[in-house]
């Protein structure tokens, strides 16, 4: 999340009279994130609740997919998932335009995302991505991703050697590396809808309880055990990629295969789907660093965060998932 759009008090509570959900009360930025404008929504009087998060889609999201994403959400709230449902304006509509922009009021939900997850908290997360799956295997609708590893090991194609190592000297090298990653990517294995960029600050929870999974602007159809992947990357290691958490590592799998178990292949394939996320998360901060507008209220992130990880993977991988 982020801030891109300057939205004054009269067009906020203009914008938020669209839905019948009260009068705005109050509105406060969220600068965390990267990709969208999103903005905290107090209102009073209305029958939906009091407290929203509206967001402005930005960068990265193709109009086309935004159908897509909110009927996501209000079908995996009805399947029972802690995921927050779209708030439908006045016309019955999921969505607004403004000044040509997407604008989706969300319900809010309880809970605080952790800052140093606990074993037990990657085990009820890693049960409810195993859920989620589960309840998508046969989703009528489908998205495909536009940030696998060869989109991907493309974007870190593009940029100039130079433009790299001027964030980090080993960034050219990574660049150089994502071309073998997109190559052997498996194809074969069980799919359903996925997350895809499930980070702890994109998990609410209440204790040891999941109270909300949100932001799901980057899901798609995909491979369940790379889902899997990208959140233990996310999640198993210190925010600098450079210390492994094996106990949170372990139980987030645990917690998973609680529920669904990983077959032979996926697991074999675990190593390189670890790498892939690693590459996605490389790919996406190295264009952001580079190409985010410097007025935008927006916290850039290190890719090299995700360097570490890829190749912490590329050795001990073998031995992590066997």
């Amino acid at each position: 999340m982020a801030v891109y759009t300057d939205l004054g008090a009269e067009d906020l509570a203009r914008l938020i009279g669209a839905w019948d959900v009260g009068t705005l009360v109050s509105a406060k930025g969220i600068a965390e994130g990267i990709s969208n404008s999103n903005w905290l929504i107090e209102t009073s009087g209305g029958a939906q609740g009091s407290r929203f998060i509206l967001t402005m889609y930005e960068r990265r999201i193709d109009l086309a997919d935004l159908p897509f994403f909110l009927r996501l959400l209000d079908d995996l709230a009805a399947a029972g998932l802690p995921v927050p449902r779209t708030i439908h304006d006045r016309a019955g509509e999921p969505f607004r335009m403004v000044e040509g922009k997407a604008a989706a009021l969300i319900e809010f939900l309880p809970g605080v995302s952790p800052t140093a997850p606990s074993p037990a908290q990657a085990f009820a997360v890693g049960a409810v991505i195993a859920r989620m799956h589960e309840a998508t295997r046969d989703y009528p609708h489908a998205r495909a991703n536009t940030l696998s590893p060869p989109e991907c090991a493309a974007v870190l194609g593009g940029f100039e050697a130079d433009a790299l190592h001027a964030i980090d000297p080993d960034l050219p090298r990574a660049a150089a590396d994502a071309a073998a990653i997109a190559e052997s990517w498996p194809t074969d294995l069980p799919r359903s809808v996925i997350h895809s960029d499930l980070f702890p600050d994109n998990v609410l929870m209440l204790g040891e309880r999941v109270s909300g999974l949100i932001d799901f602007y980057f899901s798609c159809t995909d491979l369940m055990a790379y889902d899997l992947a990208v959140t233990h990357a996310a999640w198993s290691f210190d925010k600098t990629g450079r210390i492994y958490r094996a106990d949170v590592g372990r139980d987030l799998v645990d917690g998973y295969q609680s529920v669904r178990q990983l077959s032979d292949a996926e697991r074999e394939a675990m190593p390189l789907l670890a790498q892939g996320a690693c590459l996605r998360f490389v790919a996406s901060r190295t264009e952001d660093w580079l190409d985010t507008p410097a007025a935008a209220l927006v916290t850039r992130k290190d890719p090299m965060d995700f360097v570490r990880r890829w190749r912490f993977y590329q050795k001990e991988g073998n031995a992590l998932f066997a």
